[in-house]
């Protein structure tokens, strides 16, 4: 009976293996006949952050926003694009909004007193130390109304 299902499990193993070949060959077949450039999953979380702009305080041409000098409360808004290679769940993209949430709640990250894009400059850090092959685009904003947006091309 063993050897019975062993050889089960090598016959099965062997399809699997055949079959995810020529599947992967056939979507990278598939994405020449569609002609796409490039494919980016994309994840949305939130972080509440308290910043402030201590230039405002002192400089003259930024005496209409003086009040940014001062700490207060923003509700950040990050959307993270990262490119992936095939279109059957590349990257988990639960997975993948998890660890990105993780970096803000372990303080590997911290927003502190920076601007939307220290922030992003932050995050790619991190994102192309674990994925140094993935070309990724970064969005943050305050409240969701004012922010930035920046491409991160591949590091290798």
């Amino acid at each position: 009976m063993t050897k019975l299902l062993n050889k089960i499990h090598s016959y099965l193993l062997t399809f699997y293996n055949t079959f995810s070949i020529l599947y992967e060959v056939k979507q990278n077949e598939d994405d020449k006949e569609m002609n796409i450039e490039k494919s980016m999953v994309w994840v949305t979380f939130r972080k509440e952050g308290i910043h402030c702009y201590p230039d405002a305080l002192t400089n003259p041409d930024l005496a209409e926003v003086k009040f940014l000098g001062h700490p207060h409360r923003h509700m950040f808004h990050f959307k993270v694009w990262i490119e992936v290679f095939h279109d059957d769940r590349d990257l988990e993209f639960i997975l993948f909004k998890r660890w990105l949430e993780s970096l803000y709640n372990e303080n590997t990250l911290q927003l502190n007193y920076k601007s939307c894009e220290m922030i992003a400059c932050d995050l790619h850090v991190e994102i192309s130390t674990k994925y140094p092959e993935r070309e990724h685009w970064i969005e943050v904003s305050e409240d969701g109304e004012n922010g930035c947006f920046i491409k991160f091309p591949s590091t290798i």
